[in-house]
C-alpha cells in the first residue's frame, strides 16, 4: 500500500467512524508505528482536511453531510424558539422559503448554526422595519436544515412535530 492509499484509508476511517479514531489504531491498521500516523496527519491537514486531534483521537471536521426541507407554520413570537430547539438538536438553518401564490417561489439564505447566530437574527428582525417572510404566506414557510445524519435530522422532525410546528400534507 503506498503512502497517498494509506492517507486515503485514513481520511475515509476518520470519517465514518462515530467516535475519535486513536493513533494507535490507525497504525495497527495499517501495520505502521505512531510516528508514520502523525506524520500522515500532519500531510492530510497540509491537503486541506480538518483532522482535529482529541485525547481520544482524531475527528474530522467537516460540513453537514445531509439535508431536509421542513414545512413549518409557527407565530412570529416562536420564530426563536423554533430556530433555537434545531441547533440545540446539531442542525443547521440554511434557509427560509416560501411559496407565494402571485410571487412565486421566494427564498432568503439564513445560515443559522449557533445561539449566537439566532440571537443576532432575531434582533435583526426586531430592529428592522421588516418582518419575517412567512408573515406574507399565512406562516407557512420551508426551512432547508443540514445535520450530520439522517438521525439528527429525525430528532429536529419529531422535536418539530411535537411542538405543532410541522405541517404534515396529507396526498
Amino acid at each position: 500500500m503506498t503512502g497517498s492509499d494509506r492517507r486515503k484509508g485514513i481520511v475515509d476511517q476518520i470519517r465514518s467512524s462515530a467516535a475519535p479514531v486513536p493513533g494507535k489504531v490507525l497504525a495497527a491498521a495499517y501495520d505502521v508505528s505512531r510516528q508514520v500516523i502523525v506524520q500522515d496527519i500532519a500531510l492530510i491537514r497540509a491537503a486541506g482536511h480538518d483532522i482535529i486531534s482529541t485525547n481520544r483521537g482524531y475527528i474530522i471536521n467537516e460540513p453537514a453531510a445531509v439535508s431536509r426541507v421542513f414545512k413549518v407554520k409557527h407565530t412570529d413570537e416562536q420564530v426563536e424558539e423554533e430556530l433555537t430547539e434545531i441547533i440545540d438538536l446539531g442542525g443547521i438553518v440554511r434557509n427560509v422559503m416560501i411559496n407565494h401564490r402571485v410571487y412565486g417561489h421566494m427564498e432568503a439564505e439564513i445560515n443559522i448554526t449557533s445561539r449566537r447566530k439566532v440571537t443576532e437574527f432575531m434582533e435583526d428582525i426586531r430592529k428592522g422595519k421588516s418582518s419575517p417572510l412567512k408573515n406574507i404566506t399565512s406562516d407557512y414557510h420551508y426551512h432547508k436544515v443540514e445535520a450530520d445524519s439522517e438521525e439528527t435530522l429525525d430528532l429536529i422532525e419529531n422535536m418539530l412535530r411535537d411542538k405543532g410546528f410541522l405541517v404534515e400534507d396529507r396526498g
